[in-house]
C-alpha cells in the first residue's frame, strides 16, 4: 500500500513539473524598417489609391514605416527625393518612375548604397544596367490590346466591318505605361486597313485630354472612337465632346484605362463605354511584400517580373473593379 502511495506521489510531482516548465519563447518582433515610396504625383487619383494601398499593407505587416514622397511629376524632384532617401538610410525603396530613363542615375545611386529597389506600375528601360529586385505592374501591352479589341468589336457591330476614325490619347512621353499601352492598342487596330488612328499627346492629364480633344474635334470631320491611355484623359475628352455640340457622346465608342471611381460612375451612367482595370492595390501590396520579405529574410521573389493581367470593365461587370465608387 505504502509503495502504491509513493508511486502516485511521484506521478503527481512529475505532472506538476511538466506544467510549470517554461514554454517556447515568443517570437521576437521584427525590427522596425523604413521603406521609401516615390511616385509621380497625388494629382493623379490612381497614385493616391496606390499610396493608400501601400500604407494599409505596412500596417498589416507591422513594424514598417513608410516615407512617402510625391515628385510633383518632375523628374528632377524625383531624383532629389531618392537621393534624400539614401541620406536618411531607408531600408528599401518602392519606386514608380516618372520616365523609363531619366531616374536611372538615382537608381544606380541606390544600388551603390545597397538599398533594394522594387518598381511598381511603371518600369525602367530594359538593359539600363541597374539592379532591380523586382518589377510589379499590370501587363500594359495586353491592356492596350484589350482596349483595341473592344474598339474593333464595337466598330464591327456598328458598320459590319472594322473601319472608322479612332482618336488615341497618348500619356506622358517616355513613361512606360504610355509606351506599352499604345503599343498594344496599335498592334490590334493597325491590322485593319479601314481604320485610321489619330494620336494626340495628353500627358495622362484630364485638362490636357479636354484640350487635345477640342483640337481633334476641330481637325477631324468624323470621330468613331476614342481611347484614353488613362481615365483622366478620357474623362477630359468626354467633357470636350459634350461641350462641342458636334458629336453625340453616345455615338462615339469611348474607352479609358485605370478603372478610377469617376470612370466607373461614368460607365454606370452610360457616358463612358469601358475602362481597363489594372488592380493598383494588388500591384502595390505585392511589390511591398516582396521588398519587406527581402529586407527581413533575404528572400527573393520567384520571378523578377510580376505582371498582373488587366481586365475590361463595362457596365456588365462593374462589380469586378477593384475600387468602389
Amino acid at each position: 500500500m505504502q509503495r502504491r502511495l509513493w508511486q502516485i506521489a511521484i506521478a503527481v510531482i512529475a505532472v506538476l513539473l511538466v506544467l510549470q516548465a517554461p514554454g517556447p519563447l515568443p517570437a521576437a518582433a521584427p525590427r522596425t524598417i523604413t521603406i521609401g515610396l516615390s511616385f509621380p504625383s497625388l494629382s493623379f487619383a490612381w497614385f493616391a489609391f496606390l499610396e493608400k494601398a501601400v500604407k494599409d499593407k505596412a500596417r498589416q505587416l507591422g513594424n514598417v514605416n513608410v516615407l512617402s514622397v510625391e515628385s510633383q511629376n518632375q523628374v528632377s524632384k524625383q531624383v532629389a527625393d531618392i537621393e534624400d532617401m539614401i541620406v536618411k538610410k531607408v531600408d528599401g525603396v518602392l519606386l514608380v518612375p516618372i520616365e523609363v530613363r531619366a531616374v536611372i542615375p538615382a537608381v544606380r545611386a541606390l544600388n551603390r548604397a545597397r538599398i533594394p529597389v522594387v518598381t511598381v506600375d511603371r518600369r525602367l528601360e530594359a538593359g539600363a544596367g541597374v539592379q532591380i529586385l523586382a518589377h510589379v505592374g499590370a501587363d500594359n501591352v495586353e491592356g492596350g490590346r484589350i482596349a483595341g479589341r473592344y474598339v474593333a468589336d464595337q466598330l464591327r457591330a456598328k458598320y459590319g466591318e472594322v473601319r472608322g476614325t479612332v482618336v488615341e490619347l497618348y500619356g506622358t512621353p517616355g513613361a512606360g505605361p504610355a509606351i506599352d499601352r499604345s503599343r498594344g492598342f496599335r498592334e490590334v487596330l493597325d491590322r485593319y486597313q479601314g481604320v485610321t488612328v489619330r494620336q494626340y499627346t495628353a500627358n495622362f492629364r484630364r485638362e490636357d485630354g479636354l484640350k487635345v480633344m477640342e483640337d481633334a474635334l476641330q481637325a477631324l470631320p468624323r470621330i468613331d472612337a476614342v481611347f484614353g491611355a488613362n481615365d483622366e484623359m478620357i474623362l477630359g475628352a468626354l467633357e470636350a465632346m459634350k461641350a462641342s455640340g458636334k458629336v453625340k457622346v453616345a455615338d462615339v465608342i469611348t474607352v479609358g484605362f485605370d478603372a478610377l471611381p469617376d470612370a466607373l460612375r461614368a460607365i454606370r451612367n452610360g457616358v463612358l463605354d469601358a475602362t481597363i482595370e489594372q488592380f493598383p492595390g494588388r500591384q502595390a501590396s505585392t511589390g511591398f511584400e516582396i521588398l519587406v520579405a527581402y529586407i527581413r529574410e533575404q528572400k527573393r521573389p520567384a520571378s523578377a517580373t510580376v505582371l498582373i493581367k488587366p481586365l475590361l470593365i463595362t457596365k456588365s461587370n462593374l462589380n469586378r473593379a477593384e475600387k468602389g465608387f
